[in-house]
């Protein structure tokens, strides 16, 4: 019996599969970059660990946060990160053409990659306030509209499509499941499919390339097809079983860009090979699954909206990084969860499993004993 346990019941609560499952992604992830960097911790691997254990403190830390406390933490938390989205563009730097970042010190914030769990929080708030019969009125649409489309525009402006695209996924995907007409969806999707010319236009030089070169990336392989290319060998290139750990002459000869980032799954995939792709792809399902089934069981409306838009976000960072590596989909810097060198994308992650952990903790009974 729980009451008999020598662990204390705020460990003996965790989720330890899913945390085990998120280590192995992580610890699979350092290899990689230990290999990436020729051998060697720095630059890459000892800080991604470092961080790593801080925010998986702070997750489990999350974890231990009322419901309650978390519903009334939406809006306000909107409105912070909304003013740091703002301040990007007045105080933000710039790196690899886009103003993005703000420095603090011991890492550079991302405040974009914020917006997409909080995003979800304050689109679930909002349908948890409205009364299920408003669903099908235009007090339902507007009001969201407005929480996505203000984040939306300011990353865009940086400019971040892949981010500005996330963030916009997010919340739509929270409308859907509050239970919004399908026809507004499909409408959508119609009118977006006739004005995409008009607004392919708008973009910016760089990403039209992207675009163009997705549909045909052997128009230009030595220039913007590049990424793509050499991604496509480094990932062919690895076979079934890869060529060895350390072994891999894509990322090791710097043929592959960002081969310890956005494309870390191609560097991967050189080395450890199909099984070792299979076994990354298997771990995030698993964790997916695992947070499927947190939204399922959830006691209201706002945590089962926040659970499901939660690890939905965990699989648009999986399913559009995979995609996008092997060519299915334009590059649009979306890196691979837990596993590419960053600090921003991993603080995302953990915000969204520690926001999980707390809602299945509560699915459990255990809120007497939460803060």
């Amino acid at each position: 019996m729980r009451s008999q346990s020598l662990i204390p019941a705020p460990i003996a609560d965790l989720p330890w599969r899913m945390l085990a499952l998120v280590s192995f992604i992580t610890g699979f992830g350092l290899l990689v970059l230990y290999s990436a960097a020729g051998g060697k911790l720095m630059p890459w691997a000892l800080p991604q660990g470092a961080r790593f254990v801080i925010f998986l403190g702070m997750a489990i830390a999350i974890s231990r946060v009322r419901i309650e406390r978390i519903r009334s933490f939406a809006f306000p938390a909107y409105g912070a990160v909304l003013l740091l989205l703002i301040l990007v563009e007045a105080l933000g730097f710039v790196g690899k053409g886009a103003q993005r970042w703000l420095s603090l010190g011991f890492m550079n914030l991302q405040p974009s990659e914020l917006m997409k769990p909080i995003i979800i929080l304050a689109i679930a708030r909002f349908y948890d306030l409205l009364p299920p019969g408003e669903l099908r009125r235009w007090s339902a649409i507007w009001p969201a509209a407005a929480l996505i489309g203000v984040p939306w525009a300011l990353i865009l402006i940086q400019p971040d499509l892949g981010t500005a695209t996330m963030v916009l996924a997010g919340g739509l995907t929270m409308m859907f499941l509050a239970g919004l007409p399908l026809r507004l969806f499909v409408g959508g999707a119609a009118l977006v499919a006739v004005a995409g010319p008009v607004a392919f236009s708008f973009l910016h030089e760089y990403q039209q390339k992207r675009v163009l070169i997705f549909m045909d990336p052997e128009s230009d392989p030595l220039g913007a097809g590049y990424h793509i290319s050499q991604s496509k060998i480094a990932i062919g290139s690895g076979g079934i079983f890869g060529k060895g750990f350390l072994n891999g002459t894509q990322s090791h000869l710097d043929y592959l860009p960002e081969g310890h980032t956005d494309f870390i799954f191609a560097t991967m995939a050189e080395e450890w090979g199909l099984l070792g792709g299979f076994l990354l792809i298997a771990a995030y399902a698993l964790v997916v699954k695992w947070g499927i089934g947190v939204a399922l069981d959830a006691k209201d409306r706002f945590s089962r909206l926040t659970a499901a838009g939660l690890i939905t976000t965990v699989f648009f960072y999986v399913m559009i990084n995979l995609m996008m590596v092997m060519g299915m989909a334009p590059v649009v810097g979306i890196p691979l969860p837990l596993v590419s060198y960053g600090g921003s994308a991993m603080l995302t992650v953990m915000l969204c499993l520690g926001g999980l952990m707390a809602i299945d903790r509560a699915n459990r009974g255990g809120d007497r004993r939460r803060l």
